[in-house]
């Protein structure tokens, strides 16, 4: 049977709404109305002069090589550290369902890298990674792998998933060990006694069961890799060799902070908002239909 709410007063559920609402107007919806009104004006780096072009912001950004050079950069980083954190953090989730010795102190080291900032844990990679003094860097060179993230670009953007992907880990584990958990055991086990192999029940009962979270946490990670990985490309390669690691977040602080342009950096946060948006849609119109629910 459906549980509904009901209100005493008519006036109490829009005061319940009222904090989240005003929340989301005054930090998503007014920067957002903001940046699509300034992408359309040229500005000096001091706001002191300003002229209304239209869309010769965008014009000059689908133009610039750079900008599709970061959107290839964005979806290749984008899809490995996805895959890499969702698959890493499952894994590890399954492990921890398991009736296993220590079993809450291996869940809670593991739980620990989410409260690092992205910052930190770029800086922490780095100083493993670091070509001269990185502990593990110099295993590399024992091994005869020129390793350089400074100067090789695949070495860069290797160094930043792997960063990006472990500070997200700690996030996914959490989910998929809460939805594995609030599967009935009943299930496993009759599947069991007919015989299924692990996988077997794997694929066939548990990740079935455990689609909604995943779905989650796959829409989750999109976003994550496309706004909350700037603290650790800005920490650990400044978006270089050459861009290789350039994303389009960091492209938009890039060019409005160091390079001054206040409008295209403003259009390039609009398409980015654009992108994202139809990414998510996209997700619930297609991939939400093979989800268990």
């Amino acid at each position: 049977m459906e549980k509904r709410s009901y209100f005493a007063g008519r006036l109490l559920p829009y005061a319940l709404l009222a904090p989240q609402l005003l929340v989301t107007i005054i930090f998503f919806y007014v920067p957002a109305a903001q940046a699509v009104y300034q992408s359309f004006l040229l500005q000096d780096a001091f706001g002191i002069s300003t002229q209304f072009v239209w869309f010769e912001n965008y014009q000059l950004l689908f133009a610039d090589h750079a900008y599709y050079q970061a959107m290839s950069v964005t979806a290749v980083f984008s899809i490995l550290v996805t895959v890499l954190a969702l698959s890493i953090a499952l894994l590890l989730a399954v492990q921890a369902d398991k009736n296993l010795k220590g079993a809450g102190v291996y869940k809670t080291l593991l739980i620990w890298p989410y409260a690092v900032a992205p910052v930190v844990a770029g800086v922490l990679w780095l100083f493993m990674f670091q070509p001269s003094l990185g502990t593990l860097a110099r295993g590399l060179h024992r091994l005869d792998v020129d390793w350089n993230p400074y100067l090789n670009s695949g070495d860069a953007l290797t160094l930043v998933v792997l960063a990006a992907a472990w500070k997200q880990i700690s996030y996914n584990f959490l989910f998929f060990l809460a939805g594995l958990q609030a599967i009935p055991k009943s299930l496993i086990e009759a599947a069991a006694i007919d015989g299924a192999q692990p996988m077997r029940r794997f694929w066939t009962i548990i990740f079935p069961l455990l689609s909604p979270t995943a779905f989650y946490l796959l829409t989750v990670n999109i976003v994550y890799v496309f706004f909350d990985t700037f603290g650790i490309i800005h920490a650990v390669t400044n978006g270089g060799p050459a861009g290789a690691t350039t994303t389009l977040v960091y492209k938009v602080f890039n060019d409005g902070r160091a390079g001054g342009d206040l409008g295209g950096s403003a259009a390039q946060s609009v398409i980015l908002m654009a992108i994202v948006i139809g990414l998510t849609a996209f997700q619930f119109r297609f991939i939400e239909r093979k989800v268990n629910y």
